[in-house]
């Protein structure tokens, strides 16, 4: 594992394809991964094993940054990802962060490979996953158009792009020589705006990635709501 540095993160929304407002959200699953690191593909079957058999889940694989080197780089890393696990690492006063580290729903951070602590951080998730502010999204040619219902509360509006399926040679790192396969691989983060209680809506052109979810969190990290749209499978 290699240790860096730590995040505050994300509002989640509730969105649905379709003008009816969603019901129920589901739960957040964030790994921070890298296909640098010799450690994570066991975390990313792990993830990509939950998304299948579990459609109330939105797992979403966020590569880092910090594992690159002149030599080599992640093609999936992001910037981002680096500020969002840093975040999450500052919400909970701590200065380091590592690879794989999964965070459910905004909670305490955990190897990404252990399936015991997963299972158990989405039973705990569950109990609260509910649709606390309606939302919808719209999907268009070249756009979403967003609207998220009125509620209490604040939060950040987030906008995630994401390739359902990538299946990568590794030319680099310590899984040089290694495919990898991975789900929901995060092309791009967006943060739309800042939601105060009022319906907000919001257009934003569609970012790098064939699938979006959308996030509504609290500045301490609680998630409010949380959707995605569907899209055909993307591989390399």
């Amino acid at each position: 594992m290699r240790r860096a540095r730590g995040i505050r993160l994300l509002a989640l929304l509730a969105f649905a394809t379709g003008p009816a407002f969603a019901a129920q959200r589901p739960v957040v699953v964030q790994l921070f991964t890298s296909l640098g690191c010799s450690d994570c593909p066991p975390a990313d079957a792990l993830l990509a094993r939950i998304s299948d058999r579990d459609p109330d889940v939105l797992a979403l694989d966020l590569h880092v940054t910090y594992w690159n080197d002149a030599s080599w780089a992640d093609p999936y890393s992001l910037p981002g990802a680096d500020r969002l696990q840093s975040e999450y690492a500052a919400l909970r006063g701590d200065s380091e962060v590592y690879t794989p580290e999964a965070v459910v729903d905004g909670g305490p951070p955990f190897i990404g490979a252990d399936a015991r602590a997963m299972a158990a951080a989405i039973a705990r998730a569950r109990l609260t996953a509910t649709a606390v502010i309606p939302a919808a999204i719209h999907r268009a040619s070249r756009q979403l158009d967003i609207t998220i219902g009125a509620g209490t509360g604040a939060g950040t509006v987030w906008l995630f792009g994401f390739d359902p399926v990538r299946r990568t040679s590794v030319a680099g790192g310590e899984n040089a020589g290694v495919t990898v396969s991975e789900v929901n691989v995060v092309r791009s983060i967006v943060r739309l705006g800042e939601w105060r209680g009022r319906t907000l809506r919001l257009r934003a052109p569609r970012p790098a990635g064939a699938s979006f979810a959308v996030i509504l969190q609290q500045a301490d990290g609680t998630i409010l709501a949380a959707a995605r749209t569907s899209a055909a499978a993307a591989a390399s």
